[in-house]
């Protein structure tokens, strides 16, 4: 019976030692993953450079939304306004109506400032 009592009691030896090495293999794995995690080609910096380009996108984003928006308005405006389309070519293109009277002021030559 002693005999059984070491050989259970080896067994039992040998079986702590394996649980044991399993424990250091799988420590060692974690840490394998953690250091992957950080320094690796997809780690967390990466991660949070890219997140910081995404959110920067999406104000960019939003701006171009809004700027298309008021360009649609303003297409609107130009097919349906008349008075708008009167008034651009009026500002741009110096378009006046019949009968009306265009004064054009000309600045002296003493308050013109000199080109560089």
């Amino acid at each position: 019976m002693i005999i059984k009592r070491n050989r259970g009691r080896q067994w039992l030896d040998w079986q702590r030692r394996a649980i044991t090495g399993v424990h250091y293999v799988g420590v060692g794995a974690c840490l394998l993953l953690l250091i992957v995690l950080v320094f690796g080609d997809m780690g967390l910096p990466r991660y949070f450079s890219m997140r910081e380009h995404a959110q920067r996108l999406d104000v960019d984003l939003q701006e171009l939304q809004r700027t298309t928006r008021t360009l649609r308005e303003d297409i609107d405006r130009l097919e349906h306004d008349p008075a708008k389309v009167e008034q651009l070519a009026r500002e741009q293109l110096g378009y006046v109506r019949k009968g009306e009277t265009v004064y054009q002021l000309v600045p002296s030559p003493s308050q013109e400032r000199p080109r560089p």
